[in-house]
Formats: C-alpha cells, structure tokens, sequence
C-alpha cells in the first residue's frame, strides 16, 4: 500500500506541475526553482516533514523534496555552526542527490549521441 500512496501522490504532484507548465509561460528552469524554494518553505513553516511521513517516496523524490532537504541540512548547519552553516548546510544535505545528478547525467552524454540543431 505504501508503494500506491508514493506513486499517487508523487503522480499528482507531477500532474500539477505539468499544468503550471502548460498554463503558464513560464521556463522549465523557473518552474525546477519555483519546486525548490517551495520545498524549503514548506519544510521552513513545519508542512513538509508531516506529508513526507504520509506521502513516504512520493513527496521526497520530487523537486519539493530536495528543497527540504536542503533546508534541514541549513537549519542543523546553523545550530551548529552560526551564520557560516547557511552556506555549507544545503551542499552537505543534499550532496548525494547532487552528486548523483551530475554523475548520470555525465553518463548519458557519454552514452547517448548529440542532436545538433539545424
């Protein structure tokens, strides 16, 4: 059951954002940082934690869930380390999900061709 709730929720996260893109004229690129910053809000004001608890893989995966997470890697930096943890946080949070971007990424350039424009 826990594998239906993740891809509901995950699923109508995805639809929503999906008709933002088509409703708007808004770029792909704003909309990722629209998913980001929301994430941290929603982890900021105390929303977040809870549906991640409800929703499991389906609200953490997405954008809105990498923005969580980076906001409680700044959240603990700073009770750690003041002001100079707002800088570090975030990157030592999410340093598995960065880091896994841009190494898959890396290898599907490697694997798939260039399309050049014409």
């Amino acid at each position: 059951m826990d594998y239906v709730k993740a891809f509901v929720i995950g699923g109508l996260i995805c639809a929503l954002v999906q008709i933002l893109m088509e409703k708007t004229k808004m770029l792909p690129g704003r909309i990722m940082v629209l998913l980001v910053c929301t994430g941290a809000l929603l982890g900021a004001i105390g929303i977040y934690e809870p549906f991640v608890e409800f929703a499991g893989a389906g609200a953490s995966v997405p954008l809105l869930g990498f923005g969580n997470v980076l906001w409680k890697g700044v959240k603990e930096a700073v009770e750690e380390q003041g002001f100079l943890g707002t800088f570090a946080g975030g990157l030592k949070a999410g340093a598995v999900g960065i880091s896994a971007a841009l190494i898959f990424g890396y290898l599907g350039a490697l694997i798939f061709p260039l399309k050049r424009k014409r």
